[in-house]
């Protein structure tokens, strides 16, 4: 016949066991109520944020201004892997052609506008979708694709799918197509087509 010892010992261990399996579908109920319910994103109306880089003036750490983005509406997703931002009610983009100071009146260089952007803040890449147009001011030319990525990290636009290229005296048309953020130059991947015309043949 067993001691009471070895009873209290066997109540003490089967009860332990039992409070650390419960507390294991506890944690279990938890995580799936997390999946489930995850934290809301946060919204942001009438958005303005400035595209910077620091740099150093007479040994003073100071952010130039490369380009300004504007928006009606933004929801930041915070997850832990892989956070990002949505502009779901479009976007607009101005980049300078030079950096600035935050006081300085900048001269812009090219200006882009899509109807939906999202920014996938660890790998620094904005993916654009939607009646996507980038407009060289200085030079005239304007690009009309339906999406397109930018590399914040390289200043470079990519895309796979048709491009046009709206010149003054020619359109071009192809599949995929690079540039620098500024359509300062541009690569079409491959070349489709090429409409000359006579006069200004950018559309308004």
């Amino acid at each position: 016949m067993p001691s009471a010892s070895s009873i209290n010992k066997c109540w003490i261990l089967g009860l332990t066991v039992v409070i650390a399996f419960a507390a294991c579908q506890d944690k279990a109920k938890k995580a799936v109520v997390y999946k489930q319910h995850p934290l809301p994103p946060e919204e942001a109306d009438s958005v303005v944020s400035y595209l910077s880089e620091g740099g150093m003036d007479k040994g003073v750490l100071e952010d130039k201004i490369k380009g300004k983005l504007t928006a009606p509406y933004m929801q930041r997703f915070q997850r832990a892997d892989s956070p990002y931002a949505e502009f779901p009610r479009t976007l607009h983009v101005d980049f300078y052609r030079d950096s600035v100071s935050i006081n300085q009146k900048p001269v812009i260089e090219s200006k882009l506008d899509a109807h939906y952007g999202k920014y996938l803040s660890a790998q620094q890449k904005v993916y654009l979708r939607d009646s996507v147009v980038v407009r060289n001011v200085l030079k005239g030319d304007t690009i009309h694709c339906q999406d397109l990525w930018w590399d914040q990290h390289t200043e470079k636009f990519s895309t796979d799918k048709p491009v046009r290229i709206y010149m003054p005296d020619k359109t071009l048309y192809g599949l995929g197509m690079d540039a620098d953020q500024n359509f300062r130059w541009y690569t079409i991947r491959k070349l489709t087509g090429v409409v000359l015309t006579s006069g200004n043949n950018i559309p308004k």
